[in-house]
């Protein structure tokens, strides 16, 4: 199965909102820990190595300028 890369969020506001919420009173470290926590957990979830490196390619390269 590829890597979906076209919008897939039903309600993609309310993932932003919740997201945000999730974040509210973390400290900036704090918040970093729970990015880090929550790519493990979505990473072990999706389970196919192929998928998650070219997740973390398209990623790295949306902030490579």
């Amino acid at each position: 199965m590829p890597l979906i890369v076209e919008p897939n969020l039903a309600v993609p506001d309310a993932f932003y909102e919740t997201l945000i919420e999730a974040h509210g009173d973390l400290t900036d470290e704090q918040s970093a820990e729970m990015n880090a926590a929550l790519i493990l957990l979505l990473a072990n979830h999706i389970g196919d190595m192929e998928i998650i490196r070219e997740a973390l390619q398209r990623a790295r390269q949306s902030v490579q300028r």
